[in-house]
């Protein structure tokens, strides 16, 4: 755990770099939208050749709302604009773009940065993870369960598009987000049921689904990869909330996912999650600055995209020795004293 005089100097150190640029923020929203809107009638227009141009027009497009779930997401931490009331506005009209209900989707993440690497408060925002103990002291269907949850198919596939599409309509832990939690899944879904009868009048329903769905599927795939990689990784942080550090679980369990330039520039800089983690308040635009400017910072767990592959196969938090491990490691477990069946 890190002491107050660590954390003051912390503090201290981000504080600068915790300031939205109007210009900056604008231009990003603008480079950002307009792309995105061009990509998609482009993607309209290209139905009546074929679809597969359809399809590859879908990458790029997927990538610049990528791009603008990341400004949602600052929006949702106060970062991108000084006013509280210009973030929750723009907030709000990005989270219908991205299917997700921005006001209970802001608190759940609030709760995910207050939490993330304890492990006494889990599964708010987060990737269910069980440890090893937990795990071998399952019934059969139960452990069944939990591995076909983090398969990379359900993960990374199926998972996405549930989570997105299906589970954002009706979240589970309204209770947790109040009244305006509630409310703003609701409005959410009418302004999102209303945005789809607009655009059935307008082009047809089919030719709006074939439009819409496959950015969805791709950047809802990509967004859950990164979230996930930026935690599930070998040397990560768990621990109990009496030993559990919010400036030890930023530092310790959020990655340095150390993409290409371009891949850096359509996710935001949310690869410098570390830095996320320790101070929210800073722009996305702003990460990689304060990376550069603090090497102290880059002290950190760092995963190229090629590394990073290998997480997916780390699935249980061994306490024993402080690491993510995988199924395959349970059988160096069968001398311990919790059974393996």
């Amino acid at each position: 755990m890190t002491t107050i005089a660590q954390e003051t100097a912390w503090n201290r150190t981000l504080a600068p770099y915790a300031r939205p640029v109007l210009r900056r923020s604008l231009f990003q929203l603008l480079n950002s939208a307009i792309p995105f809107f061009l990509l998609w009638l482009l993607m309209l227009r290209s139905l009546e050749h074929a679809y597969w141009i359809t399809l590859l027009l879908a990458v790029p497009a997927a990538g610049f709302l990528i791009r603008l779930f990341i400004i949602q997401h600052d929006c949702g931490h106060g970062s991108f604009f000084r006013s509280r009331a210009a973030n929750d506005t723009l907030g709000f009209i990005l989270g219908v773009l991205s299917l997700t209900p921005y006001g209970y989707w802001r608190r759940t993440h609030a709760i995910h940065h207050a939490t993330s690497g304890n492990l006494d408060q889990r599964d708010i925002g987060d990737v269910t993870t069980l440890t090893v103990s937990e795990y071998l002291r399952l019934p059969l269907w139960k452990r069944m369960r939990y591995r076909l949850y983090r398969h990379p198919v359900i993960l990374l596939g199926i998972g996405p598009i549930y989570l997105f599409v299906i589970r954002h309509r009706f979240p589970p832990n309204l209770t947790r987000t109040g009244r305006r939690g509630w409310a703003s899944v609701m409005l959410t879904n009418l302004v999102i049921l209303a945005v789809i009868v607009v655009m059935w009048r307008a082009v047809g329903l089919q030719a709006f689904l074939q439009v819409q769905l496959p950015i969805t599927m791709i950047a809802a795939a990509a967004g859950v990869w990164l979230f996930y990689i930026q935690h599930q990784f070998e040397d990560t942080y768990w621990e109990k909330s009496d030993a559990w550090g919010f400036y030890a679980a930023g530092l310790r369990g959020s990655s340095f996912y150390d993409l290409p330039r371009i891949l850096h520039w359509f996710t935001g800089n949310i690869g410098v999650h570390h830095v996320h983690h320790v101070c929210s308040r800073i722009p996305n635009y702003r990460l990689l600055e304060c990376l550069r400017e603090n090497p102290e910072l880059r002290k950190v767990t760092h995963l190229t995209l090629w590394q990073s592959l290998n997480s997916i196969r780390l699935k249980l938090w061994d306490e024993d020795i402080g690491k993510l491990v995988s199924f395959r490691h349970l059988h160096k477990l069968r001398n311990r004293s919790v059974p393996l069946a």
